[in-house]
């Protein structure tokens, strides 16, 4: 008899339960405290009960624990200097959306050498989601993977929804469960209203098939989640300009939804020049300091050095605290931006 099933499948791998790996990895009060504070805290935000300006920094994505952790330990220390006008929060990406082809990420292929070692990398993303939350940093990241969350998602305190995904009805239904905040972006094209219905979805309840903390199959139904907003990424052209921010702050209102957004510094706003990060912050700073009531924050992409690199084969290559995904800032050029958008926020 012909085979009719797994025709192009090369091998399946089981994973170690949720459960499992969580009694392996657990956090500690301290590290709970953190995650817990920064969700209210950026609820707060969207709200606008709290009227700091919400940053989400770090790189583009996290391939080398090391210098990962040794950015989060810059960026503590710049927080604490700022808190009181900037409520920052690292930037912790471990699953990248490929247009076509190329590195999905350090869960996908902690290697980098298509060995898709999925079950380390899984390990690898909780070891250092843990480590970085024990120094009161809370993290942010987008969510992909449907199954990613069950391992991950008690030590995030924000989450995107990509350009590439925000129309998709397995990542809405997704966030609709998630419990945290959830952003959802303007698709590449610059498609404002897909990310609305988005945000109005995840609000709404769902059932759909998923796996339990025991790792088996069942159907999980949500309640929704109320804290889904929309971040501004650019399109065809960049659309952080003031006029742009009116537009998307009346298409809320007419949806029903709180007139607040996130903006994106990177990708389309800056025409893929990442050097152009800071100006981009900087005039968001300004419309706030204008008046503007609808931008509620930022995202910078950043790293310990600037632009990016091509993945080599031999790690030993790659340049210490570089991306190699989209080009960042570097830390000081962060610093930088960060101090000046905080001393402007104070006036």
């Amino acid at each position: 008899m012909k085979r009719i099933q797994d025709l192009n499948v090369r091998a399946t791998e089981a994973l170690v339960p949720p459960r499992q790996l969580k009694d392996t990895m657990p956090p500690d009060e301290g590290i709970v405290r953190t995650v817990v504070d920064a969700r209210a805290t950026i609820r707060a935000v969207l709200s606008g009960t709290d009227r700091r300006f919400l940053c989400l920094v770090g790189p583009c994505s996290i391939h080398d624990p090391e210098a990962a952790l040794e950015y989060a330990g810059q960026l503590v220390k710049l927080r604490d200097r700022i808190s009181d006008r900037i409520y920052i929060m690292m930037r912790v990406y471990f699953e990248k959306p490929r247009t076509s082809v190329g590195w999905k990420g350090l869960i996908n292929d902690p290697h980098m050498d298509d060995s898709c070692d999925m079950r380390e990398g899984i390990k690898i993303a909780r070891r250092l989601l843990l480590e970085i939350n024990r120094l009161g940093l809370p993290a942010a990241t987008e969510l992909l993977d449907p199954i990613t969350p069950q391992y991950i998602a008690d030590l995030i305190s924000w989450t995107a929804i990509g350009a590439r995904t925000t129309e998709s009805q397995t990542h809405r239904e997704m966030a609709s469960g998630l419990s945290m905040p959830v952003g959802f972006k303007n698709t590449t094209d610059g498609n404002l209203q897909a990310a609305i219905n988005a945000v109005q979805s995840a609000r709404s309840p769902h059932s759909f098939l998923g796996i339990t903390q025991d790792g088996l199959s069942a159907v999980i139904r949500t309640s929704g989640n109320p804290d889904t907003h929309v971040v501004l990424r650019g399109g065809r052209k960049p659309n952080y300009d003031a006029a742009s921010i009116a537009e998307c702050e009346h298409m809320l209102s007419a949806a029903g939804l709180e007139p607040r957004v996130l903006v994106d510094c990177s990708h389309a706003q800056t025409s893929k020049d990442y050097t152009k990060q800071p100006g981009v912050l900087a005039a968001l700073v300004e419309q706030v300091r204008a008046g503007s009531h609808a931008i509620m924050g930022a995202m910078v992409e950043s790293n310990l050095n600037p632009g990016n690199q091509p993945i080599s084969s031999d790690r030993s290559k790659l340049k210490y605290g570089v991306s190699v995904t989209d080009p960042c800032i570097d830390w000081p050029t962060t610093e930088r931006c960060l101090l000046a958008a905080a001393e402007s926020l104070a006036r």
